[in-house]
């Protein structure tokens, strides 16, 4: 099967990337920092980049049938880790309220500084969809087409 770009019309426009691609019934999730519909990185701290960040892979995943416990795996890229460290309980609650209680295996990463200067967060992930929820974009009568 062809790998087919995910790109749902609610999140900022893509170029030169893709939200996500769609290989079989695995999604590979691309980073998401915490643009908004504005192409502008959320105001207010590590927890409001984080929800917005997060908000923005399950938005791809949910483009293609997929829901938070098909989440196998999450990256975090941070430029703060002890900032990420003193919200953990914060982030915590945002995490539950967004996807319920499914943690996928995570890894935190520090570094030095992200795509946008603002950004103190990106999220990457990879997610296997069942196949009887899974749409696929492009397909005629399926979401995305």
């Amino acid at each position: 099967m062809t790998p087919v770009a995910v790109n749902p019309s609610s999140l900022p426009a893509p170029s030169g990337y893709s939200h996500g691609t769609l290989s079989g019934n695995t999604l590979y999730l691309g980073g998401q920092t915490a643009l908004d519909a504005d192409m502008r990185i959320v105001p207010g701290g590590i927890v409001e980049q984080f929800r917005q960040a997060f908000g923005n892979v399950l938005t791809t995943l949910r483009e293609v049938g997929g829901r938070p416990e098909d989440l196998v795996s999450i990256t975090l890229y941070l430029t703060d880790i002890p900032d990420y460290q003193a919200h953990g309980k914060e982030i915590g609650k945002v995490w539950r309220e967004l996807a319920g209680p499914v943690y996928p295996a995570m890894a935190g990463i520090g570094c030095t500084a992200l795509w946008q200067p603002e950004a103190m967060i990106e999220i990457l992930g990879v997610a296997v969809v069942p196949d009887e929820r899974l749409v696929r974009p492009g397909v005629p009568g399926q979401a995305g087409a």
